[in-house]
């Protein structure tokens, strides 16, 4: 019988799953799948009548929703697939280095320095350092939003923080 020396517990995580399944034909325009790995907002669904070997088939067209990238998948309308679980936090912008890598602050005034500015939409790296230079300048706080999904992490947004 095996002791619990054989085991290995020290990276273990909450358990949350990076997706969950789903089945195809309940996947509506605006919403979520994963399309040959990577996760993807539903831009367009067609669905296609039953044919000779009876199944109704879901024609998706999706935009990877780190990268910006065109993906298609064709699905039986019965069939299960994948959706992402996809996570939106809101951080303080501190600071940026030269590298690119960003210091953000949590609500609870944890800090963070593992995420590097975006490199899609192209130039929006650079919008994001010139706007927080400006709230700098002007006393303000830049509130940065990250999407999270499947292991992968990106600004995908900001504003300026008007909660003080």
């Amino acid at each position: 019988m095996a002791s619990v020396e054989d085991y290995d517990f020290e990276g273990g995580d909450a358990g949350a799953a990076e997706t969950i399944p789903m089945e195809a034909g309940q996947i509506r325009k605006g919403g979520y799948i994963m399309i040959k790995g990577n996760p993807c907002k539903v831009v367009d669904v067609s669905t296609s009548k039953t044919g000779k070997h009876g199944h109704a088939k879901c024609n998706f067209i999706a935009t990877n929703i780190f990268n910006g990238k065109k993906l298609e998948d064709m699905i039986p309308s019965t069939h299960g697939t994948t959706v992402p679980n996809i996570f939106r936090n809101e951080y303080t912008l501190v600071s940026i280095d030269e590298e690119g890598f960003m210091s953000i602050m949590t609500a609870d005034g944890d800090m963070r320095e593992d995420l590097k500015l975006p490199e899609h939409p192209e130039n929006y790296a650079a919008e994001l350092r010139d706007a927080f230079e400006k709230a700098e300048d002007a006393g303000q706080s830049l509130v940065v939003v990250v999407l999270k999904a499947c292991g992968h992490e990106q600004v995908m947004s900001h504003k300026i923080d008007t909660s003080e």
